[in-house]
Protein backbone atom coordinates (compact mmCIF):
# COMPACT_ATOMS: atom_id res chain seq x y z
CA UNK A 1 0.00 0.00 0.00
CA UNK A 2 1.31 3.44 -1.19
CA UNK A 3 2.28 5.56 2.05
CA UNK A 4 0.52 8.39 0.33
CA UNK A 5 -2.86 6.44 1.29
CA UNK A 6 -3.93 6.61 5.09
CA UNK A 7 -4.62 3.16 6.57
CA UNK A 8 -7.92 2.70 8.41
CA UNK A 9 -7.60 2.81 12.01
CA UNK A 10 -7.81 -1.13 12.56
CA UNK A 11 -5.04 -1.58 10.69
CA UNK A 12 -2.46 1.18 13.21
CA UNK A 13 -4.04 -1.08 15.98
CA UNK A 14 -2.86 -4.26 14.59
CA UNK A 15 0.43 -2.61 14.27
CA UNK A 16 0.71 -1.47 17.62
CA UNK A 17 -1.07 -4.47 19.65
CA UNK A 18 2.22 -6.65 19.79
CA UNK A 19 0.57 -9.37 17.82
CA UNK A 20 -2.89 -9.05 19.15
CA UNK A 21 -1.78 -8.22 22.87
CA UNK A 22 -2.66 -4.65 23.25
CA UNK A 23 -3.83 -3.22 26.78
CA UNK A 24 -6.18 -6.38 27.14
CA UNK A 25 -4.97 -8.00 29.72
CA UNK A 26 -4.85 -5.16 32.07
CA UNK A 27 -8.54 -4.02 30.72
CA UNK A 28 -9.91 -7.32 31.57
CA UNK A 29 -8.71 -6.81 35.16
CA UNK A 30 -10.21 -3.32 36.06
CA UNK A 31 -12.85 -3.92 38.06
CA UNK A 32 -14.12 -0.23 37.74
CA UNK A 33 -15.97 -0.55 34.36
CA UNK A 34 -17.91 -3.16 32.65
CA UNK A 35 -16.66 -2.84 29.23
CA UNK A 36 -13.21 -1.95 27.64
CA UNK A 37 -12.03 0.82 25.23
CA UNK A 38 -12.35 0.95 21.77
CA UNK A 39 -9.37 -0.26 20.73
CA UNK A 40 -9.32 -3.49 22.99
CA UNK A 41 -12.89 -4.30 21.55
CA UNK A 42 -11.76 -4.49 18.15
CA UNK A 43 -8.45 -6.47 19.67
CA UNK A 44 -10.68 -8.85 21.76
CA UNK A 45 -12.72 -9.78 18.21
CA UNK A 46 -9.16 -11.80 17.57
CA UNK A 47 -9.65 -13.58 20.21
CA UNK A 48 -13.51 -14.77 19.47
CA UNK A 49 -15.29 -12.29 21.58
CA UNK A 50 -17.29 -8.92 21.00
CA UNK A 51 -17.97 -6.31 23.64
CA UNK A 52 -21.42 -5.44 23.32
CA UNK A 53 -24.58 -4.01 26.07
CA UNK A 54 -28.12 -4.48 26.33
CA UNK A 55 -29.73 -1.71 24.12
CA UNK A 56 -32.79 -2.81 25.96
CA UNK A 57 -31.63 -1.33 28.65
CA UNK A 58 -29.84 1.58 27.28
CA UNK A 59 -32.22 4.46 28.09
CA UNK A 60 -33.18 3.54 31.83
CA UNK A 61 -29.36 3.49 32.60
CA UNK A 62 -28.21 6.39 31.22
CA UNK A 63 -31.69 7.98 33.07
CA UNK A 64 -30.04 6.46 36.66
CA UNK A 65 -26.51 7.64 35.00
CA UNK A 66 -25.00 4.41 34.99
CA UNK A 67 -23.04 2.82 32.27
CA UNK A 68 -24.82 0.80 29.67
CA UNK A 69 -24.69 -2.82 30.66
CA UNK A 70 -21.65 -4.19 29.15
CA UNK A 71 -21.57 -8.07 28.26
CA UNK A 72 -19.36 -10.04 25.80
CA UNK A 73 -20.60 -12.30 23.23
CA UNK A 74 -18.16 -15.39 22.64
CA UNK A 75 -17.79 -17.35 19.44
CA UNK A 76 -16.50 -21.13 20.11
CA UNK A 77 -14.47 -22.02 16.87
CA UNK A 78 -15.87 -25.57 15.79
CA UNK A 79 -14.10 -26.69 12.30
CA UNK A 80 -17.35 -28.73 10.76
CA UNK A 81 -19.51 -27.79 13.51
CA UNK A 82 -18.67 -31.03 15.36
CA UNK A 83 -19.12 -31.41 18.73
CA UNK A 84 -18.98 -34.17 21.13
CA UNK A 85 -21.36 -35.28 23.79
CA UNK A 86 -18.95 -34.08 26.78
CA UNK A 87 -18.03 -31.14 24.76
CA UNK A 88 -21.95 -29.90 24.68
CA UNK A 89 -22.89 -30.72 27.96
CA UNK A 90 -19.92 -28.34 29.30
CA UNK A 91 -21.00 -25.65 26.63
CA UNK A 92 -24.27 -26.29 28.34
CA UNK A 93 -23.41 -26.06 32.00
CA UNK A 94 -21.08 -22.49 31.06
CA UNK A 95 -24.21 -21.26 29.66
CA UNK A 96 -25.84 -21.64 32.56
CA UNK A 97 -23.32 -20.39 35.00
CA UNK A 98 -21.67 -17.79 32.81
CA UNK A 99 -23.99 -16.53 30.08
CA UNK A 100 -27.84 -15.69 29.87
CA UNK A 101 -28.77 -19.29 29.99
CA UNK A 102 -29.05 -20.07 26.45
CA UNK A 103 -26.83 -21.40 23.19
CA UNK A 104 -26.72 -19.69 20.11
CA UNK A 105 -25.95 -22.03 17.28
CA UNK A 106 -24.85 -19.48 14.40
CA UNK A 107 -24.78 -19.83 10.28
CA UNK A 108 -21.00 -20.76 10.67
CA UNK A 109 -21.50 -24.23 12.43
CA UNK A 110 -20.34 -22.51 15.77
CA UNK A 111 -21.39 -22.08 18.93
CA UNK A 112 -22.41 -18.50 20.56
CA UNK A 113 -22.55 -17.61 24.51
CA UNK A 114 -24.32 -14.22 24.83
CA UNK A 115 -24.40 -12.26 28.20
CA UNK A 116 -21.02 -12.68 29.62
CA UNK A 117 -19.88 -10.32 32.12
CA UNK A 118 -16.34 -9.16 32.08
CA UNK A 119 -15.30 -10.35 35.26
CA UNK A 120 -16.24 -14.03 33.86
CA UNK A 121 -14.19 -14.09 30.77
CA UNK A 122 -11.34 -15.18 31.25
CA UNK A 123 -13.03 -18.35 33.47
CA UNK A 124 -15.43 -19.13 30.78
CA UNK A 125 -12.40 -19.27 28.54
CA UNK A 126 -10.45 -21.79 31.01
CA UNK A 127 -13.92 -24.02 31.11
CA UNK A 128 -14.16 -24.11 27.66
CA UNK A 129 -10.13 -25.34 27.19
CA UNK A 130 -11.16 -28.21 29.93
CA UNK A 131 -12.91 -29.59 26.64
CA UNK A 132 -10.42 -28.37 24.10
CA UNK A 133 -12.81 -25.86 22.98
CA UNK A 134 -11.41 -22.51 22.31
CA UNK A 135 -12.43 -18.84 20.61
CA UNK A 136 -9.35 -18.55 18.68
CA UNK A 137 -9.63 -16.96 15.73
CA UNK A 138 -13.53 -16.95 15.91
CA UNK A 139 -13.51 -13.54 14.81
CA UNK A 140 -11.18 -10.60 13.73
CA UNK A 141 -9.19 -10.26 10.95
CA UNK A 142 -8.24 -13.50 10.33
CA UNK A 143 -9.90 -16.92 8.91
CA UNK A 144 -12.86 -17.96 10.51
CA UNK A 145 -14.53 -21.10 11.46
CA UNK A 146 -14.38 -23.42 8.39
CA UNK A 147 -17.48 -25.15 7.31
CA UNK A 148 -19.08 -28.60 6.12
CA UNK A 149 -21.76 -29.93 4.50
CA UNK A 150 -22.85 -32.17 7.76
CA UNK A 151 -25.13 -34.02 5.11
CA UNK A 152 -25.91 -37.47 6.74
CA UNK A 153 -26.89 -39.56 3.36
CA UNK A 154 -23.17 -38.37 2.44
CA UNK A 155 -21.48 -39.81 6.29
CA UNK A 156 -18.66 -41.62 4.24
CA UNK A 157 -17.71 -38.78 2.32
CA UNK A 158 -18.41 -36.33 5.56
CA UNK A 159 -15.43 -37.94 6.97
CA UNK A 160 -13.34 -36.65 4.45
CA UNK A 161 -14.65 -33.23 4.16
CA UNK A 162 -14.42 -32.44 8.17
CA UNK A 163 -10.77 -33.87 8.41
CA UNK A 164 -9.89 -31.37 5.62
CA UNK A 165 -12.03 -28.30 7.46
CA UNK A 166 -10.05 -28.98 10.93
CA UNK A 167 -6.44 -29.23 8.69
CA UNK A 168 -7.59 -26.09 6.65
CA UNK A 169 -8.35 -24.29 10.22
CA UNK A 170 -5.67 -25.38 11.89
CA UNK A 171 -3.17 -24.76 8.88
CA UNK A 172 -4.52 -20.75 9.21
CA UNK A 173 -4.96 -19.99 13.42
CA UNK A 174 -2.80 -17.50 13.86
CA UNK A 175 0.46 -18.37 15.56
CA UNK A 176 1.10 -15.72 18.85
CA UNK A 177 0.43 -16.63 21.96
CA UNK A 178 -2.18 -13.64 22.85
CA UNK A 179 -4.75 -15.31 23.71
CA UNK A 180 -3.21 -18.34 26.19
CA UNK A 181 -1.08 -15.62 27.96
CA UNK A 182 -4.25 -13.31 28.37
CA UNK A 183 -6.93 -15.91 28.89
CA UNK A 184 -5.30 -19.16 30.07
CA UNK A 185 -2.37 -17.43 31.96
CA UNK A 186 0.25 -19.24 30.47
CA UNK A 187 3.66 -17.40 30.42
CA UNK A 188 5.10 -15.60 27.15
CA UNK A 189 7.78 -17.02 25.86
CA UNK A 190 10.94 -15.65 26.32
CA UNK A 191 13.33 -15.57 22.93
CA UNK A 192 15.67 -13.66 21.75
CA UNK A 193 14.15 -14.28 18.17
CA UNK A 194 11.17 -11.46 17.28
CA UNK A 195 7.79 -12.55 17.22
CA UNK A 196 5.89 -13.31 13.79
CA UNK A 197 2.85 -14.60 12.16
CA UNK A 198 4.36 -16.65 9.74
CA UNK A 199 1.31 -16.84 7.40
CA UNK A 200 -0.69 -13.41 8.90
CA UNK A 201 2.43 -11.12 9.26
CA UNK A 202 1.98 -8.07 11.47
CA UNK A 203 -1.45 -6.89 10.67
CA UNK A 204 -2.69 -10.14 10.14
CA UNK A 205 -5.70 -9.87 7.16
CA UNK A 206 -7.77 -6.59 5.81
CA UNK A 207 -10.84 -7.90 7.12
CA UNK A 208 -12.29 -11.16 8.28
CA UNK A 209 -12.13 -14.05 5.90
CA UNK A 210 -14.39 -17.12 5.72
CA UNK A 211 -13.87 -20.78 4.39
CA UNK A 212 -16.95 -23.33 3.33
CA UNK A 213 -17.06 -27.11 2.08
CA UNK A 214 -19.83 -28.35 0.18
CA UNK A 215 -20.94 -32.08 -1.27
CA UNK A 216 -22.86 -30.93 -3.96
CA UNK A 217 -26.27 -31.92 -4.85
CA UNK A 218 -26.52 -29.62 -1.37
CA UNK A 219 -25.15 -25.99 -1.08
CA UNK A 220 -26.26 -25.96 2.23
CA UNK A 221 -22.99 -23.62 3.70
CA UNK A 222 -23.66 -21.27 0.91
CA UNK A 223 -20.50 -21.71 -0.83
CA UNK A 224 -21.40 -18.33 -2.91
CA UNK A 225 -21.48 -16.04 0.41
CA UNK A 226 -17.85 -17.09 1.26
CA UNK A 227 -14.72 -15.60 0.61
CA UNK A 228 -13.24 -19.36 -0.10
CA UNK A 229 -15.22 -22.45 -1.01
CA UNK A 230 -14.13 -25.95 -1.92
CA UNK A 231 -17.09 -27.60 -3.94
CA UNK A 232 -16.39 -31.44 -3.91
CA UNK A 233 -16.50 -33.40 -6.99
CA UNK A 234 -17.33 -36.95 -6.65
CA UNK A 235 -16.51 -40.09 -9.06
CA UNK A 236 -17.44 -43.69 -7.65
CA UNK A 237 -18.32 -42.59 -4.58
CA UNK A 238 -14.56 -40.42 -3.77
CA UNK A 239 -13.68 -37.34 -3.73
CA UNK A 240 -11.42 -37.04 -6.88
CA UNK A 241 -10.70 -33.32 -5.82
CA UNK A 242 -12.49 -29.79 -5.40
CA UNK A 243 -13.77 -26.74 -7.16
CA UNK A 244 -12.32 -23.62 -6.29
CA UNK A 245 -14.95 -20.42 -5.47
CA UNK A 246 -13.50 -17.45 -4.69
CA UNK A 247 -14.75 -13.69 -3.58
CA UNK A 248 -18.21 -14.74 -1.92
CA UNK A 249 -19.34 -11.97 0.77
CA UNK A 250 -23.01 -10.61 1.97
CA UNK A 251 -21.99 -6.79 3.45
CA UNK A 252 -23.30 -3.84 2.82
CA UNK A 253 -24.23 -0.13 3.49
CA UNK A 254 -27.16 0.77 3.20
CA UNK A 255 -26.81 4.18 0.61
CA UNK A 256 -23.45 3.25 -0.28
CA UNK A 257 -23.57 2.00 -3.69
CA UNK A 258 -19.93 0.71 -4.33
CA UNK A 259 -20.87 -2.39 -1.12
CA UNK A 260 -22.67 -4.93 -2.39
CA UNK A 261 -23.19 -8.59 -2.11
CA UNK A 262 -21.45 -10.64 -4.30
CA UNK A 263 -21.71 -14.40 -6.10
CA UNK A 264 -18.38 -16.02 -5.41
CA UNK A 265 -16.69 -16.73 -8.79
CA UNK A 266 -15.96 -20.54 -9.75
CA UNK A 267 -12.32 -20.24 -10.94
CA UNK A 268 -10.53 -24.12 -11.21
CA UNK A 269 -10.09 -27.01 -9.32
CA UNK A 270 -7.40 -28.60 -7.63
CA UNK A 271 -6.95 -32.25 -5.73
CA UNK A 272 -7.68 -33.14 -2.22
CA UNK A 273 -3.50 -32.87 -1.63
CA UNK A 274 -3.57 -29.27 -3.41
CA UNK A 275 -6.87 -28.01 -1.46
CA UNK A 276 -4.48 -26.77 1.76
CA UNK A 277 -1.93 -24.92 -0.11
CA UNK A 278 -5.08 -23.28 -2.17
CA UNK A 279 -6.12 -21.76 0.75
CA UNK A 280 -3.15 -20.86 2.08
CA UNK A 281 -2.16 -19.04 -1.11
CA UNK A 282 -5.63 -17.33 -2.06
CA UNK A 283 -5.59 -16.27 1.44
CA UNK A 284 -2.35 -14.58 0.97
CA UNK A 285 -2.82 -13.11 -1.79
CA UNK A 286 -5.98 -11.19 -0.30
CA UNK A 287 -3.75 -9.89 2.39
CA UNK A 288 -0.94 -8.44 0.20
CA UNK A 289 -3.47 -7.25 -1.95
CA UNK A 290 -6.73 -6.58 -0.26
CA UNK A 291 -7.54 -2.51 0.66
CA UNK A 292 -6.36 -1.03 3.97
CA UNK A 293 -7.68 2.05 3.62
CA UNK A 294 -11.00 1.72 3.67
CA UNK A 295 -12.57 -0.99 5.31
CA UNK A 296 -15.81 -0.62 3.11
CA UNK A 297 -13.67 -2.07 0.34
CA UNK A 298 -11.61 -4.56 2.28
CA UNK A 299 -13.63 -8.00 1.72
CA UNK A 300 -11.90 -10.08 -1.17
CA UNK A 301 -14.98 -9.05 -3.08
CA UNK A 302 -13.77 -6.26 -3.85
CA UNK A 303 -9.90 -6.85 -4.25
CA UNK A 304 -11.35 -8.80 -6.89
CA UNK A 305 -13.65 -6.56 -8.72
CA UNK A 306 -11.10 -3.96 -8.79
CA UNK A 307 -8.78 -5.90 -10.52
CA UNK A 308 -10.43 -8.88 -12.26
CA UNK A 309 -10.83 -12.26 -11.88
CA UNK A 310 -8.98 -13.26 -14.52
CA UNK A 311 -6.34 -10.90 -12.78
CA UNK A 312 -6.99 -13.22 -9.71
CA UNK A 313 -6.68 -16.57 -10.74
CA UNK A 314 -2.99 -15.53 -12.49
CA UNK A 315 -1.88 -13.79 -9.65
CA UNK A 316 -2.93 -17.21 -7.44
CA UNK A 317 -1.28 -19.23 -9.74
CA UNK A 318 1.77 -17.42 -9.51
CA UNK A 319 1.65 -17.73 -5.44
CA UNK A 320 1.00 -21.37 -5.92
CA UNK A 321 3.28 -22.09 -8.32
CA UNK A 322 1.62 -24.01 -10.50
CA UNK A 323 -1.76 -23.99 -12.48
CA UNK A 324 -4.66 -24.52 -10.94
CA UNK A 325 -7.08 -27.04 -13.20
CA UNK A 326 -10.28 -26.53 -14.88
CA UNK A 327 -13.40 -26.11 -13.36
CA UNK A 328 -15.46 -29.54 -13.29
CA UNK A 329 -18.97 -29.95 -13.91
CA UNK A 330 -21.44 -29.92 -10.66
CA UNK A 331 -24.82 -28.96 -9.95
CA UNK A 332 -26.34 -27.90 -6.77
CA UNK A 333 -30.07 -28.99 -5.87
CA UNK A 334 -31.11 -27.99 -2.32
CA UNK A 335 -30.32 -25.30 0.21
CA UNK A 336 -31.48 -25.92 3.67
CA UNK A 337 -30.91 -29.24 5.94
CA UNK A 338 -32.91 -32.63 5.44
CA UNK A 339 -35.04 -33.24 8.54
CA UNK A 340 -36.08 -36.07 9.94
CA UNK A 341 -34.32 -39.43 11.13
CA UNK A 342 -31.80 -40.93 8.70
CA UNK A 343 -29.74 -43.99 8.14
CA UNK A 344 -26.60 -44.39 6.68
CA UNK A 345 -24.71 -47.09 4.73
CA UNK A 346 -22.85 -48.49 8.41
CA UNK A 347 -26.69 -48.83 10.15
CA UNK A 348 -25.98 -46.05 12.22
CA UNK A 349 -28.71 -43.19 12.54
CA UNK A 350 -28.81 -38.68 12.30
CA UNK A 351 -31.02 -37.44 13.26
CA UNK A 352 -31.88 -33.16 11.67
CA UNK A 353 -33.73 -30.91 14.05
CA UNK A 354 -34.92 -28.13 13.18
CA UNK A 355 -34.24 -25.00 15.70
CA UNK A 356 -35.42 -21.88 15.60
CA UNK A 357 -33.29 -19.36 15.25
CA UNK A 358 -30.38 -21.18 16.33
CA UNK A 359 -31.38 -20.50 19.95
CA UNK A 360 -31.08 -23.95 22.27
CA UNK A 361 -33.29 -22.80 25.19
CA UNK A 362 -36.26 -23.97 26.46
CA UNK A 363 -39.91 -23.07 26.01
CA UNK A 364 -43.23 -24.38 27.69
CA UNK A 365 -44.42 -25.91 24.26
CA UNK A 366 -40.60 -27.48 23.67
CA UNK A 367 -38.39 -28.00 26.15
CA UNK A 368 -35.66 -28.14 24.06
CA UNK A 369 -32.22 -27.40 26.20
CA UNK A 370 -33.12 -29.39 28.82
CA UNK A 371 -34.10 -32.63 26.42
CA UNK A 372 -30.62 -32.29 24.70
CA UNK A 373 -29.23 -31.95 27.80
CA UNK A 374 -30.44 -35.73 28.66
CA UNK A 375 -29.56 -36.97 25.25
CA UNK A 376 -25.97 -35.68 25.94
CA UNK A 377 -25.59 -37.64 29.15
CA UNK A 378 -26.02 -41.20 27.11
CA UNK A 379 -25.24 -40.38 23.38
CA UNK A 380 -22.52 -42.79 21.91
CA UNK A 381 -22.75 -40.42 18.48
CA UNK A 382 -22.03 -36.75 18.54
CA UNK A 383 -23.97 -33.69 17.59
CA UNK A 384 -23.24 -31.46 14.65
CA UNK A 385 -24.37 -28.38 14.24
CA UNK A 386 -25.57 -27.15 10.72
CA UNK A 387 -24.84 -23.86 8.55
CA UNK A 388 -28.59 -23.27 9.04
CA UNK A 389 -28.39 -22.42 12.58
CA UNK A 390 -30.03 -26.15 12.87
CA UNK A 391 -28.39 -29.21 14.94
CA UNK A 392 -27.74 -32.77 13.75
CA UNK A 393 -27.57 -35.72 16.31
CA UNK A 394 -25.24 -37.71 14.46
CA UNK A 395 -23.95 -41.89 14.27
CA UNK A 396 -26.49 -42.74 16.70
CA UNK A 397 -25.71 -46.89 16.92
CA UNK A 398 -28.94 -48.67 15.46
CA UNK A 399 -29.24 -50.22 19.14
CA UNK A 400 -29.25 -47.14 21.06
CA UNK A 401 -32.29 -45.55 18.51
CA UNK A 402 -34.79 -46.02 20.55
CA UNK A 403 -33.15 -45.09 23.79
CA UNK A 404 -32.89 -41.52 22.30
CA UNK A 405 -36.50 -41.40 20.85
CA UNK A 406 -37.65 -42.09 24.21
CA UNK A 407 -35.99 -38.80 25.61
CA UNK A 408 -37.54 -36.89 22.21
CA UNK A 409 -40.65 -37.65 23.28
CA UNK A 410 -40.63 -37.00 26.48
CA UNK A 411 -38.95 -32.70 25.38
CA UNK A 412 -41.97 -32.82 22.54
CA UNK A 413 -38.52 -32.49 20.57
CA UNK A 414 -39.31 -34.80 17.48
CA UNK A 415 -42.49 -31.84 16.84
CA UNK A 416 -39.86 -29.14 16.40
CA UNK A 417 -39.41 -30.13 12.93
CA UNK A 418 -43.00 -30.75 11.96
CA UNK A 419 -43.20 -27.49 11.49
CA UNK A 420 -44.51 -25.61 7.64
CA UNK A 421 -41.65 -25.72 5.24
CA UNK A 422 -41.47 -21.95 5.47
CA UNK A 423 -40.40 -22.15 8.75
CA UNK A 424 -37.96 -24.70 8.46
CA UNK A 425 -35.89 -22.78 6.21
CA UNK A 426 -35.61 -19.42 8.30
CA UNK A 427 -32.60 -17.60 9.71
CA UNK A 428 -32.33 -15.22 11.46
CA UNK A 429 -29.42 -13.73 12.94
CA UNK A 430 -29.27 -12.00 16.76
CA UNK A 431 -29.83 -8.47 16.19
CA UNK A 432 -31.25 -6.45 18.64
CA UNK A 433 -31.18 -6.45 21.70
CA UNK A 434 -27.23 -6.95 21.94
CA UNK A 435 -26.22 -6.35 18.84
CA UNK A 436 -24.92 -3.13 18.30
CA UNK A 437 -25.26 -2.83 14.36
CA UNK A 438 -28.70 -3.59 14.86
CA UNK A 439 -31.11 -1.32 12.93
CA UNK A 440 -34.74 -3.91 13.47
CA UNK A 441 -35.23 -6.81 15.16
CA UNK A 442 -34.57 -10.45 13.16
CA UNK A 443 -34.30 -13.17 15.92
CA UNK A 444 -37.13 -11.91 18.23
CA UNK A 445 -39.32 -11.02 15.40
CA UNK A 446 -39.04 -13.67 12.62
CA UNK A 447 -40.99 -16.13 14.05
CA UNK A 448 -43.75 -13.92 14.48
CA UNK A 449 -43.86 -12.93 11.07
CA UNK A 450 -43.75 -16.21 9.66
CA UNK A 451 -46.40 -17.37 11.45
CA UNK A 452 -48.58 -14.70 10.15
CA UNK A 453 -46.91 -15.63 6.47
CA UNK A 454 -47.82 -19.40 7.43
CA UNK A 455 -51.69 -18.12 7.43
CA UNK A 456 -51.25 -17.28 3.43
CA UNK A 457 -49.10 -20.83 3.11
CA UNK A 458 -51.56 -23.05 4.46
CA UNK A 459 -54.49 -20.59 2.38
CA UNK A 460 -52.64 -21.54 -0.72
CA UNK A 461 -51.47 -25.38 -0.21
CA UNK A 462 -48.00 -24.93 -0.02
CA UNK A 463 -47.22 -25.68 3.48
CA UNK A 464 -44.75 -28.53 2.82
CA UNK A 465 -43.12 -26.14 -0.16
CA UNK A 466 -39.75 -24.89 1.06
CA UNK A 467 -39.28 -21.19 0.48
CA UNK A 468 -36.44 -19.81 1.65
CA UNK A 469 -36.63 -16.99 3.80
CA UNK A 470 -34.05 -14.78 6.41
CA UNK A 471 -33.99 -11.54 8.08
CA UNK A 472 -31.36 -9.75 9.64
CA UNK A 473 -31.29 -6.21 11.71
CA UNK A 474 -28.47 -4.26 9.21
CA UNK A 475 -27.47 -5.05 5.95
CA UNK A 476 -23.89 -6.95 7.10
CA UNK A 477 -25.18 -10.00 5.79
CA UNK A 478 -24.59 -11.96 8.89
CA UNK A 479 -28.40 -14.85 8.30
CA UNK A 480 -26.87 -14.30 4.97
CA UNK A 481 -30.00 -12.50 3.64
CA UNK A 482 -29.34 -11.87 0.10
CA UNK A 483 -28.95 -15.40 -0.99
CA UNK A 484 -32.66 -16.05 0.25
CA UNK A 485 -35.93 -15.90 -1.68
CA UNK A 486 -37.47 -13.69 0.46
CA UNK A 487 -35.24 -11.61 2.73
CA UNK A 488 -35.87 -8.56 5.33
CA UNK A 489 -32.92 -6.45 6.27
CA UNK A 490 -33.45 -3.89 8.91
CA UNK A 491 -33.54 -0.03 8.18
CA UNK A 492 -34.53 1.04 11.46
CA UNK A 493 -36.99 0.22 13.86
CA UNK A 494 -39.83 -2.22 12.62
CA UNK A 495 -38.80 -1.19 9.44
CA UNK A 496 -36.81 -3.25 6.61
CA UNK A 497 -36.25 -3.87 2.97
CA UNK A 498 -37.81 -6.58 1.51
CA UNK A 499 -35.92 -8.70 -1.16
CA UNK A 500 -37.14 -11.15 -3.53
CA UNK A 501 -35.48 -13.51 -5.77
CA UNK A 502 -32.69 -15.32 -4.66
CA UNK A 503 -31.45 -18.52 -5.70
CA UNK A 504 -33.51 -21.41 -3.76
CA UNK A 505 -30.44 -23.48 -4.07
CA UNK A 506 -28.10 -20.12 -3.06
CA UNK A 507 -26.80 -19.56 -6.25
CA UNK A 508 -28.47 -16.36 -7.27
CA UNK A 509 -28.14 -12.93 -5.19
CA UNK A 510 -32.13 -11.20 -4.89
CA UNK A 511 -33.20 -7.87 -5.58
CA UNK A 512 -34.75 -5.16 -3.79
CA UNK A 513 -38.57 -5.34 -4.16
CA UNK A 514 -40.19 -2.74 -1.69
CA UNK A 515 -37.69 -0.28 0.05
CA UNK A 516 -38.16 1.13 3.64
CA UNK A 517 -41.24 -0.98 4.55
CA UNK A 518 -42.92 -1.81 8.06
CA UNK A 519 -42.62 -5.29 9.60
CA UNK A 520 -46.33 -5.11 9.59
CA UNK A 521 -47.24 -4.35 6.72
CA UNK A 522 -45.36 -7.55 4.98
CA UNK A 523 -47.91 -10.01 5.04
CA UNK A 524 -50.07 -8.05 3.24
CA UNK A 525 -47.22 -7.40 0.57
CA UNK A 526 -46.41 -10.70 0.20
CA UNK A 527 -49.83 -12.25 -0.09
CA UNK A 528 -50.79 -11.51 -3.48
CA UNK A 529 -47.29 -12.86 -4.71
CA UNK A 530 -47.76 -16.01 -2.77
CA UNK A 531 -50.95 -16.42 -3.91
CA UNK A 532 -50.24 -15.83 -7.46
CA UNK A 533 -47.17 -18.49 -7.05
CA UNK A 534 -49.80 -20.81 -5.81
CA UNK A 535 -51.88 -20.27 -8.55
CA UNK A 536 -49.40 -19.89 -11.96
CA UNK A 537 -46.25 -21.55 -10.89
CA UNK A 538 -45.02 -24.24 -13.49
CA UNK A 539 -43.69 -28.15 -12.49
CA UNK A 540 -41.40 -27.59 -9.77
CA UNK A 541 -40.61 -24.20 -10.02
CA UNK A 542 -39.40 -22.28 -6.95
CA UNK A 543 -40.74 -19.46 -5.62
CA UNK A 544 -36.98 -17.65 -6.23
CA UNK A 545 -37.55 -18.35 -10.26
CA UNK A 546 -41.36 -17.81 -10.31
CA UNK A 547 -40.98 -13.80 -9.12
CA UNK A 548 -38.83 -12.71 -11.65
CA UNK A 549 -40.30 -15.21 -14.16
CA UNK A 550 -43.95 -13.20 -13.29
CA UNK A 551 -41.90 -9.71 -13.03
CA UNK A 552 -41.69 -8.79 -9.99
CA UNK A 553 -37.97 -8.23 -10.09
CA UNK A 554 -35.41 -8.79 -12.35
CA UNK A 555 -32.43 -10.90 -12.10
CA UNK A 556 -29.53 -9.72 -10.11
CA UNK A 557 -26.77 -10.06 -12.69
CA UNK A 558 -23.81 -8.90 -10.50
CA UNK A 559 -23.28 -7.10 -7.38
CA UNK A 560 -23.39 -3.53 -8.52
CA UNK A 561 -26.57 -4.01 -10.69
CA UNK A 562 -28.03 -5.34 -7.07
CA UNK A 563 -28.96 -1.92 -6.65
CA UNK A 564 -30.64 -1.27 -10.03
CA UNK A 565 -33.74 -2.50 -8.13
CA UNK A 566 -37.28 -1.17 -7.92
CA UNK A 567 -39.81 -2.00 -10.74
CA UNK A 568 -43.14 -0.21 -9.62
CA UNK A 569 -45.09 -1.34 -12.45
CA UNK A 570 -44.77 -4.94 -11.12
CA UNK A 571 -46.35 -3.93 -7.43
CA UNK A 572 -49.69 -4.97 -7.24
CA UNK A 573 -51.28 -2.79 -6.46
Amino acid sequence: MSEEKKLSANEYLKIESNYLRGTLAEELADTSTGGITEGSGQMVKFHGCYVQDDRDLRANRRKHKLEKAYSFLMRVRLPGGVVSPKQWLHMDWISENFANNTLKLTTRQAFQLHGVIKSQLKRTVQEMDKVALDCIAACGDVNRNVMVNPNPHLSALHADTIKLATEISEHLLPQGGAYHEIFLDQEKVISSEEVVEPIYGKTYLPRKFKIAIVIPPSNDCDIHANDLSFIAIVEDEKIVGYNIAVGGGMGMTHGVENTYPRLADIIGFCTPEQVVDVAEKVLLVQRDNGNRCDRKQSRLKYTIDSRSTEWFVQTLNEYLGYEIAPVRPYEFTTNGDNFGWHQDETGNWHLNLFIEGGRVVDSPAFPVKTGLREIAKVLKGEFRLTANQNLAISNIPNDQKAEIEVILEKYNILKSHERSALRLYSIACVSLPTCGLALAEAERYLPVLVTELEEVVEECGLRHDAITIRMTGCPNGCGRPFLSEIAFVGRGPGRYNLYLGGGHAGQRLNKLYRQDILGVDAKEILKPLIEDYAKNRQDGERFGDFVIRAGYVEATVNGLDFHKNIKPEAIPS
